[in-house]
This record gives C-alpha cells, structure tokens and sequence, in this order.
C-alpha cells in the first residue's frame, strides 16, 4: 500500500504547483494530513482528528475531519487547507465535494481525504465512529498542535478508546474542552 499511496502524492503533485521554495522533499501521506490538520487549526477548527484508515479502507491512508461552526468557515478552512498544501508541499486535491448547504466539504488528495463538517452534520455522519478500530494520530506529539477544542461527544470518544492509555490522564484533559491525547501511531 506504501508503493500505491507515494505514486498517489507523486501523482497529485504531477499535476500540481512545485513546492514552495526551501521545501525538501514531497511529504509522506502521513506528513501531509498533519499539514492539514495545521491548516484547519490555523482557522479555528475544532474537534480535528487525523486517523489512520490504511488497513480499513483500502482506498487511502488517512482521514482529516475537523468542524466549523458555520459553512463560511468551512470554506475557510477547506480552501486554507488546500492553499497551505499547495503551496508549502506542491499537492492539488484530486477532487473536491461539497454540499449544496455548506455543511460538508471535503478535499480528496488520494492517500488522504480531508473532511470539514458543521457540527450537526457531523454528529449525522460521524465518521470517527464507522472508523472506529482506525488508529488516531496524537496530534500534539506529531503535528504540534496543543489546544484544539474538544465537543464532548469527540473528547468522551478519545477518552473511551484510549482508556488506561498511560500518557496523560485524558478524563481531565477533556473534560473541559481542551486537548484530549491520544494514541501515538
């Protein structure tokens, strides 16, 4: 799967601006969602998490779902998103979904799908959950962020699957809406 999801990033960025100047190499699946996931804190998402969906989907890597309170920053954050990305790795979505409210967009780059959602939109859907078994990737430890706010139904989601999770005590750290750590990949 690691050979399909570079020759996805590799494809996307065929088609794509090059990478801003100073920037190395093209990021890893991996590297480039916790870009996103920077993005949309960068514009005040909350709830984001990044999983790990590789062994469950088999047609990407990584999930990207974030929330905005309102579909003007759902836009915000999809086309921060895609500018940061753009510019700072040389990626291009594949493709790129809305719904005709706003209340859902999503940016597909192959090796992973980026996901914002208005808040009772998301508590439709609720990917998180049909993704259950997926890995969580500890966003604090690899992307640096430390204060995203937390719903309670996202923080006692974390705090329920990654219960005894020696790290942090995640009870506390959710319940007030604040970072809830979880499993490092």
């Amino acid at each position: 799967m690691a050979e399909a999801t570079s020759a996805a990033v590799e494809a996307a960025q065929g088609a794509t601006d090059a990478p801003a100047a100073g920037a190395a190499t093209s990021p890893s699946p991996r590297e480039a969602a916790l870009m996103a996931a920077r993005a949309a804190d960068d514009k005040k998402a909350t709830d984001i998490l990044v999983q790990h969906v590789a062994e469950l989907v088999g047609e990407t890597d990584y999930f990207v779902i974030a929330t905005a309170s309102n579909a003007r920053q759902v836009s915000a954050i999809v086309d921060q998103v895609e500018d940061d990305l753009r510019t700072k790795a040389g990626l291009r979505p594949l493709h790129r979904e809305e719904t005709r409210d706003g209340s859902w967009e999503l940016l597909d780059y192959g090796p992973f799908v980026v996901h914002v959602f208005q808040p009772e939109t998301r508590e439709y859907y609720r990917l998180e959950q049909l993704w259950n078994d997926a890995p969580v990737v500890d966003l604090a430890a690899e992307a640096g962020i430390e204060d995203v706010q937390y719903s309670e139904r996202i923080a006692a989601f974390l705090r329920d699957r990654f219960a005894g999770t020696p790290s942090r005590d995640q009870a506390d750290a959710s319940a007030d809406g604040a970072a809830a750590p979880v499993e490092q990949e």
